[in-house]
């Protein structure tokens, strides 16, 4: 472990931020806090090496085709590839209740089509059995979705990218031309971000059965987490939700592929929609209730 080469998105707060404590915590030699803004990420890394801590930082915009390019670039030239790469860069809907275009698709953007991204030009630098960890949600489980073509094109054994590259576009057609359908949905609210979080879970099964070289890539739902993104309602820390990532970073079997994880380490099943893990918005209002009223 004390050459291994771990890379957290959108890291300078945050789970992220709490993640790249936490491999410094088991020994993990080389991490890489990265942040869109150069300002907040050194601050971060300033924090860190307070703590004792000693992380790497490169600037990282994960929309920014070229900066995505450089930050691989990089990691080729310094390192010659990388062991974990944990893809936590994400934004929510701006209005949790309201569902614009323009928002959804800047969503979208950060959410999913920044992982296709990543894809180009970081997985050519994964070392053999490397491992990905792409934080999803509950929002990014399937009974999310009550459309049963969906469900069927988006959980099939030979579901590809263009399965789920089609499932983001008639969303943001169906936005764009006002024929958004709520019996489509198990709830309208946070949707743009929900959808963005199908996709990725759905894309995360088609990497792994097309990255090869023994390196595994699974999915994680965080739990629900007191970050600026929930508007520090939530019911557990960055601390604490630290800990499921680096899990599935450094402990969980190898032969773990894949799969969609719950903040407790336990795998869930992804695939039925009749498991009812999405995620329900009253409780998150709920909170958002109390933390105004305090």
């Amino acid at each position: 472990m004390a050459d291994k080469v771990a890379v957290v998105t959108g890291s300078n707060k945050g789970i992220g931020y709490a993640t790249v404590r936490e491999l410094y915590k088991r020994g993990v030699k080389y991490v890489y806090l990265t942040a869109r803004d150069v300002q907040r990420g050194q601050k971060a890394i300033e924090n860190l090496k307070q703590e004792g801590w000693n992380p790497l930082f490169h600037q990282l915009d994960v929309t920014d085709k070229d900066s995505v390019k450089i930050f691989a670039e990089h990691l080729k030239q310094k390192h010659g590839g990388i062991d974990i790469l944990i893809n936590n860069a994400a934004i929510s809907s701006s209005n949790f209740t309201e569902t614009s275009y323009e928002d959804s698709v800047r969503v979208i953007d950060a959410n999913y089509f920044s992982i296709l991204t990543i894809q180009e030009y970081i997985f050519p630098i994964l070392n053999d059995s490397a491992r990905v960890i792409n934080i999803s949600s509950d929002c990014g489980h399937i009974s999310n979705l009550r459309n049963k073509y969906w469900i069927s094109r988006l959980t099939k054994e030979d579901t590809k990218q263009g399965d789920v590259n089609a499932f983001v576009n008639w969303f943001l057609d169906s936005v764009k031309n006002g024929t958004l359908d709520q019996e489509d949905f198990q709830e309208m609210p946070l949707l743009a971000y929900r959808i963005s979080k199908i996709a990725l879970c759905a894309l995360t099964r088609v990497q792994q059965k097309e990255v090869g070289r023994n390196i595994s890539v699974n999915s994680l739902h965080p739990g629900f987490v007191k970050t600026d993104m929930t508007k520090t309602t939530g019911f557990i820390t960055i601390e604490e939700a630290s800990k499921a990532p680096v899990y599935l970073a450094l402990d969980v079997d190898q032969s773990v592929k894949g799969k969609y994880f719950w903040y407790d380490k336990t795998e869930r099943e992804w695939a039925d929609p009749n498991q009812k893990l999405h995620c329900t918005y009253e409780v998150i209002d709920k909170c958002l209730r109390e933390l105004n009223q305090a």
